[in-house]
């Protein structure tokens, strides 16, 4: 219902006070809100105007995101909100330059980076970056060598979950010969 806030304040202003119209507005733009949460949510407006309705933070997902991509693939709605929530919140600002400077050592395969990297998380107060980093360094040759050689394992990884996908889907409906048919043909 949240994304349907901005009509009900609308249509509230414009003078429909039907609480039962203005559910039947907010479902048929998608809202999945019951009567019960419309007339929960609109009751404390009765008789006077409804203020300009908040927009809800961001979800979770959009900001790992938003993170997770270059800054110049993200469109400007996105990189001001973006903007915003890094503001508003220091450790996520933090996260942001880190999770830019891992990337940028894994795209440009950059061997000799590891170590500076992780003395800067480990310089910052982010707990499950700290984590993330004592792993890096327990398997320091893999990292070294999944960043300085031109092969990787990707190819057969994808293949292995290719079929791990299909053994999970053919549970319990097919016998071996059709999974191994199915593996070859895919």
């Amino acid at each position: 219902m949240q994304n349907r806030l901005p009509h009900l304040h609308q249509r509230w202003n414009e003078g429909c006070t039907n609480i039962g119209q203005l559910h039947r507005e907010a479902k048929a733009l998608g809202s999945r809100g019951s009567y019960a949460t419309v007339y929960a949510y609109l009751a404390p407006f009765r008789g006077t105007a409804a203020p300009p309705a908040v927009p809800g933070p961001p979800k979770v997902r959009h900001i790992t995101s938003w993170i997770r991509r270059r800054p110049g693939n993200l469109d400007a709605g996105e990189q001001l909100t973006l903007k915003q929530v890094r503001a508003a919140c220091p450790h996520l600002d933090a996260l942001r330059g880190h999770a830019g400077e891992f990337a940028k050592m894994l795209t440009g395969r950059h061997g000799e980076r590891p170590g500076a990297w992780i003395s800067a998380v480990r310089a910052g107060d982010l707990p499950h970056l700290h984590s993330f980093a004592s792993g890096l360094e327990r398997d320091h040759a893999a990292v070294l060598a999944g960043l300085t050689l031109p092969c990787s394992s990707g190819a057969v990884e994808g293949k292995v979950g290719k079929i791990k996908f299909l053994k999970r889907l053919m549970f319990g409906r097919a016998s071996y010969d059709l999974l191994r048919k199915m593996a070859l043909l895919n």
